[in-house]
């Protein structure tokens, strides 16, 4: 049985573009369906700092750090929103190899380099993963504006305030995960990349257009076991 996980998810970046729903449905397994916020589908780019990753219920003393990025969309099954991740690189060989052992999530090992100073984060990612494809992150973002809680029914809220993942098993069925935490603490962002090859390598054409961009400086999270959805 796999325990339940601890951490914290530090100077995270949302960088969301709409797209046709149609196009995101044909990527999704046939028991979850596309989460439409005034007709659009969302794709997004959300690179950030995972930090004092532990099994629940012991010390942040004894978690490691990892810097992550990952492509996502929003999801329902049966009628539950949450979110579906297309893939996740991220540092930590041990932590990618336990993430898709006993989680079932898409992650690759990369190198990744993230700077942070007062507040502007540089985050540089090159997947090294054996067999898989291809990407090569490259991005620099900061906050600007006041700090704000999303709005019930804002788009703000669509694209962060999200509870729950779902993954598919190797056997085929949708397992998932619920997430806690505190209301993201957001602020509008600005963002300039150098490279993103992330849509390509999960087989999209790149959206057109700039993002809709929020920061967060970052919650502390637990998330409960990956269990098989009912």
């Amino acid at each position: 049985m796999v325990l339940p996980i601890a951490m914290g998810w530090r100077h995270l970046l949302f960088a969301s573009w709409p797209v046709d729903p149609d196009d995101l449905e044909t990527h999704l397994p046939d028991a979850l369906s596309v989460d439409e916020y005034d007709g659009r589908a969302w794709l997004s780019v959300v690179p950030y700092l995972n930090v004092d990753v532990r099994p629940r219920g012991l010390t942040a003393a004894v978690g490691f750090d990892l810097p992550e990025l990952n492509l996502r969309t929003y999801v329902r099954c049966d009628g539950e929103p949450g979110i579906y991740f297309f893939s996740l690189d991220a540092e930590g060989l041990f932590g990618v190899a336990g993430a898709r052992l006993f989680h079932d999530l898409p992650y690759y090992y990369a190198r990744i380099q993230f700077r942070e100073r007062a507040g502007c984060v540089g985050f540089a990612s090159e997947r090294r993963h054996p067999g898989a494809r291809s990407v090569r992150f490259d991005a620099t973002y900061e906050p600007v504006g006041e700090p704000f809680t999303p709005s019930s029914g804002s788009l703000a809220e669509f694209l962060t305030e999200r509870y729950r993942y779902y993954t598919e098993g190797r056997d085929g069925s949708i397992r998932y995960a619920d997430v806690h935490h505190d209301p993201w603490p957001l602020q509008e962002a600005t963002v300039t990349f150098a490279e993103n090859t992330l849509f390509r390598a999960n087989g999209f054409e790149t959206p057109e257009g700039s993002p809709v961009c929020y920061y967060s400086r970052g919650v502390d999270v637990t998330s409960s076991r990956n269990r098989r959805f009912r």
